[in-house]
């Protein structure tokens, strides 16, 4: 196909079942990006299931060998297995691949990763969309959060920025949401939970960690954010402290931080800087922003910032985003950003 502006491309999405492939082709059909045709693409058990792409039905298609032939772009969006086993195939086939299952995260040489909101995508990796040659980590949603945070507050000679951040049990799928819709009914009608996902008791509670026979893990969760937000940060500004609490929610990731500084800094200043990268600041007077209100938007949202009351310059942030849309936005974000490159 003829390049330049105008043209379209050919999409795959791998995952196209999960809660983040929905919100990936759904955002891709809000910010009209420039598709020819979107091939959803899952697990063969998922193979016939009926769903529509760019307002017209189509199917999801088993992922086999040739599942990326004419693609151009290849986003990865289901379990980081798939994206382990799947995007050298994409890429030798000719599609540039940005991944959301944080697969490749581990190797910044490998997938540098990317957010678009703080700095350019694919600035010393100059390429045309579709070549094959490039692959980009997308940032998961508490590293586009933790990075924010550090840049937009690095000007205030901050001693520290510890952030707590506490995350919704739809960053483990389908089975986290279905575990804690289970687990409330059941504790409801006074019948033993299920806990395959957590091993724990999610529903009413908060977990510091989950149980012993769970695949999954709180600290390794912890210790992959604080390893990407440090890669990403690079040493420009300071790093962050990371913490972690599983909360007994569906959907929106919130998170608390503090800031301590050399002098005094007032909240406007602090505000005005965070806005400068795309945060929204809720205006006095309005409600805070929840989990719930901010459903479908695709930015960070800062409800509140106030002073500690015995430490002087200290200050208690707390903000929320929708995990998905925010996760899902930034990768066709850098889709965008690299095709706008390859016309240059």
């Amino acid at each position: 196909m003829p390049s330049g502006p105008g043209k379209f491309y050919r999409v795959a999405i791998v995952g196209a079942s999960s809660l983040l492939g929905k919100e990936l082709k759904q955002v891709l059909e809000d910010r009209n990006f420039p598709a020819r045709d979107i091939v959803l693409l899952d697990e063969s058990v998922m193979a016939g299931t009926l769903t529509a792409a760019g307002g017209e039905a189509t199917f999801i298609r088993a992922l086999e060998e040739d599942s990326f032939e004419g693609a151009e772009l290849a986003f990865f969006a289901g379990s980081a297995f798939d994206a382990e086993r799947n995007w050298p195939v994409a890429q030798k086939s000719g599609a540039t691949v940005i991944d959301l299952t944080g697969a490749l995260a581990a190797s910044d040489d490998l997938a540098p990763c990317a957010i678009p909101s703080l700095a350019p995508v694919s600035a010393s990796r100059k390429g045309v969309v579709g070549n094959g040659s490039m692959a980009y980590s997308s940032a998961s949603p508490p590293v586009i959060i933790a990075c924010t945070l550090a840049v937009g507050l690095s000007t205030f000679q901050t001693r520290r920025i510890p952030i707590l951040l506490f995350p919704p049990v739809s960053e483990e799928g389908q089975a986290g949401i279905e575990e804690l819709e289970s687990q409330t009914a059941s504790l409801l009608s006074f019948r033993e939970i299920v806990r395959p996902v957590f091993d724990a008791q999610v529903a009413f509670n908060l977990l510091a960690r989950y149980g012993d026979e769970s695949k999954h893990s709180l600290a390794k969760m912890r210790g992959a954010i604080a390893r990407d937000v440090a890669r990403y940060l690079s040493g420009r500004v300071p790093v962050p402290s990371i913490q972690l609490v599983q909360t007994p929610v569906f959907y929106g990731y919130a998170f608390a931080a503090y800031l301590e500084t050399e002098i005094a800094v007032a909240a406007e200043s602090l505000e005005e800087a965070l806005a400068g990268l795309g945060v929204k600041i809720t205006p006095p007077g309005e409600p805070p922003r929840t989990n719930v209100s901010v459903a479908g938007e695709s930015d960070i949202h800062l409800m509140r910032m106030e002073g500690d009351s015995n430490i002087g310059n200290a200050m208690w942030i707390w903000g929320i985003a929708d995990n998905l849309r925010l996760a899902a936005n930034n990768a066709v974000r850098i889709a965008e950003e690299l095709i706008a490159n390859s016309a240059d």
